[in-house]
């Protein structure tokens, strides 16, 4: 009777039951949580996001059939005739002009876009320098990009001549043809430079000191020609030099190792960075000094039988001799300066007799004070400065003590006396300028600045006399057949050599005697000892072309 058994039924709900799904099993165990609280998605839903992502899925495979199967080999020859690349404009190097508007470094295109100088020549090489190009690796890629200058104004001015270089991008196929074009930073362009020089002057000194220096032969020789007043200068040159259109190319090889191996050495800038014994043209600034400290007054006659003899207290039978260049005379300071007397400045430098001298500190003040010692300033790079003797620098060099005949020889400009072209040019220059020291600049209008020296005028005045008689009478008479201009003079030659087989041989000076605007220095160097042809030779065969293509000089 199993059938009629009463079940046993449980009417009371749990309270979890009322928020069970009406799909949930009836027989579930509450106990162990079973059962669902949410109603479960329905098949047609997974049916129909299945159906969409095949869908996409059929789509994107028929694209990428479309591209690659069907369109792939098009598509894939035409990637491979262009292509888009990052091409250089390079900026127009600045123009370097003389001071009448002479292109003296221009520029040339060339056929891969590249930018190359022209620099004039012959006779600016050291002057106006040279530069690197830019440069390429293996692969034809350039690696440097910039043109550089390297020596000179090209140097000196890099900055403002280099400009900046540009980039365009441009797709080409593969014939070669620019299938589109776009410019995304310009080029600009560097800015010229005007100099103070004027290049008929530059040639004008070249042409005489080059030749002359192939002449004798000399190892070579420089030349400025600078304004009194402003320092502007006119002609700076220096021989032998190189030709900067192959130091900037790099070839050919064997004539840049000629140079090397070159022992007349034209990679020097005598200009700039050479040093040489002056010899006699450092006698106006002693005599502006002699004047100024009153050692002896302008009239005072000293007496040039050809030598002075001054007792040896170490073997008074052997008395040390110091001799003039010739016998000379009665001779005031005037005279002294024209027939360059070096008993008279011996005396007035060392003292002699009863006449007593400088001595060597007054001698290396003065010398300091006219510049030579101290860098000009001059906006061109590695130049040098002078050196003066004196007993702590023998002391410090020779480890001797210092004796009288050393202050005699520096009196003179020798022994150990070195000075620069233009620490030369300045000196003369405030000489003919009443006392200022000029500083040397090769920028057209650059403001003048100038240091008043303590010199008198009067004082000047008389060295100035004292350098045009030099021209009409004396040692640089050479120069007074020029009727074309009156100007003063000195010349110097200082002995080089363990038996005084060569000299270094000078001629500075200014004109317009009357009213001074410009100072000439000119130095030939290391020629052989006899020759009667030196410095005054070539300032006269400069002057000469000088009247003949620039007349104005001599107005």
């Amino acid at each position: 009777m199993w059938f009629r058994k009463k079940k046993f039924r449980e009417y009371e709900l749990a309270p979890d039951e009322i928020f069970l799904d009406a799909s949930n099993q009836p027989d579930f165990n509450t106990s162990q949580l079973e059962g669902r609280l949410e109603q479960p998605l329905s098949r047609r839903s997974f049916y129909g996001i299945g159906i969409f992502a095949l869908l996409v899925f059929v789509v994107l495979t028929a694209q990428a059939a479309n591209l690659e199967i069907i369109k792939g080999a098009k598509y894939a020859l035409q990637s491979e005739k262009n292509r888009l690349r990052a091409q250089i404009v390079f900026a127009q190097r600045g123009a370097v002009l003389d001071r009448n508007g002479t292109p003296l470094i221009s520029n040339e295109q060339e056929a891969d876009g590249t930018v190359k100088r022209l620099y004039a020549s012959p006779g600016f090489a050291h002057l106006l320098g040279y530069v690197s190009y830019p440069k390429k690796d293996a692969a034809g890629n350039y690696y440097d990009t910039d043109i550089t200058g390297l020596a000179g104004v090209e140097a000196a001015f890099n900055d403002t001549l280099s400009g900046k270089n540009g980039t365009v991008l441009t797709e080409e196929d593969a014939g070669g043809r620019v299938q589109s074009q776009g410019v995304t930073q310009p080029a600009v362009n560097g800015k010229p430079v005007t100099l103070s020089i004027d290049a008929r002057a530059q040639k004008a000194f070249y042409d005489s000191i080059s030749s002359l220096s192939d002449k004798i032969p000399f190892q070579g020789g420089a030349g400025v020609l600078m304004d009194v007043n402003t320092g502007e200068v006119h002609a700076l040159v220096s021989y032998p030099e190189y030709d900067p259109n192959v130091l900037a190319a790099g070839t050919p090889a064997d004539v840049i190792s000629g140079y090397s191996q070159d022992s007349r050495q034209p990679y020097l800038d005598r200009a700039i960075s050479g040093l040489y014994t002056p010899g006699s043209i450092v006698k106006p600034i002693e005599a502006s000094g002699v004047l100024t400290d009153n050692v002896i007054s302008p009239s005072k006659i000293i007496y040039s039988s050809g030598s002075i003899s001054v007792p040896n207290p170490y073997d008074p039978s052997h008395p040390s001799v110091f001799k003039d260049w010739k016998v000379l005379g009665a001779l005031d300071i005037r005279h002294a300066i024209a027939w360059s007397s070096d008993v008279y400045f011996y005396t007035v430098g060392g003292g002699f007799g009863d006449q007593k001298g400088l001595g060597i500190d007054r001698i290396g003040y003065w010398f300091k004070t006219f510049g030579y010692t101290t860098p000009t300033g001059i906006e061109l790079p590695r130049e040098a400065h002078g050196t003066i003797p004196s007993p702590a620098w023998k002391q410090a060099n020779f480890n001797e003590a210092w004796r009288l005949g050393d202050t005699y020889h520096t009196a003179i400009g020798q022994y150990g006396t070195q000075i620069t072209l233009l620490e030369a040019a300045r000196s003369i220059a405030a000489v003919a300028n009443g006392g200022k020291l000029v500083k040397p600049t090769i920028i057209k209008g650059t403001p003048p600045t100038s240091t008043q020296l303590p010199v008198s005028a009067s004082n000047l005045e008389i060295v100035r006399e004292g350098m045009r008689l030099g021209a009409t009478e004396g040692t640089s008479v050479g120069l007074g057949d020029l009727s074309f201009v009156q100007l003063a003079g000195k010349t110097g030659t200082a002995q080089l050599g363990f038996h005084n087989e060569f000299y270094n041989s000078w001629a500075v000076g200014f004109w317009p005697y009357n009213n001074p605007k410009y100072v000439y220095v000119v130095l030939m160097d290391h020629g052989p000892a006899g020759n009667l042809y030196g410095g005054i030779y070539a300032i006269h065969q400069a002057l000469q072309e000088l009247h003949s293509t620039a007349p104005e000089y001599f107005q």
